[in-house]
């Protein structure tokens, strides 16, 4: 198969934005969040999927710190990977991940895992991430500790913290 990275823009970033929905449907899972009034996944009183669009916009229009890669496998969108930088992260890091997301027909393949891997080595310095800690969360957990400690020769740190009210599994590497 195969797998490609992406630099998504204005001309292409409706792929991650159609897939934004899926995205935050499966994170209900996690954490038990139920859609809004609307039927939307989002907290704020959105209400239509046109409206969620566009708070996705600011991805497109900070191309020197904000990265929304889409991943590509076998030229078909598989999913994205949203990456942060300068005033977008916490300021003892360089790269932060936000938000990373694979269609289901596309997992259990490893084509996030090298996705990830080809995302790490065009962005060098300190790097964050996160993933629910929670039990309902092993697949995600067992993901990015294979990815990150295989990428870092495990040469990485996890701790578990409670983040806006969420126990999280925190990783930080340097590359």
């Amino acid at each position: 198969m195969k797998i490609e990275i992406k630099l998504a823009d204005n001309m292409n970033g409706f792929i991650i934005k159609n897939m934004y929905p899926l995205y935050l449907h499966d994170l209900s899972g996690i954490h038990g969040t139920l859609p809004n009034e609307y039927g939307i996944f989002e907290e704020e009183p959105i209400r239509t999927l046109g409206e969620q669009y566009d708070i996705q916009q600011v991805w497109f229009e900070n191309p020197a710190q904000l990265f929304p890669y889409l991943i590509i496998a076998d030229n078909i969108p598989a999913g994205f990977c949203l990456v942060g930088s300068g005033k977008y992260v916490p300021s003892e890091v360089d790269y932060y991940i936000y938000e990373t997301f694979l269609l289901s027909p596309f997992r259990g393949k490893e084509i996030a895992y090298y996705a990830m891997l080809e995302i790490f080595e065009k962005h060098r310095g300190k790097w964050m991430l996160f993933t629910h800690s929670t039990e309902n969360n092993i697949r995600a957990k067992a993901f990015w500790h294979k990815t990150v400690a295989h990428y870092t020769e495990n040469k990485y740190t996890s701790e578990e913290k409670i983040i806006e009210g969420m126990p999280k599994l925190v990783f930080r590497f340097e590359n």
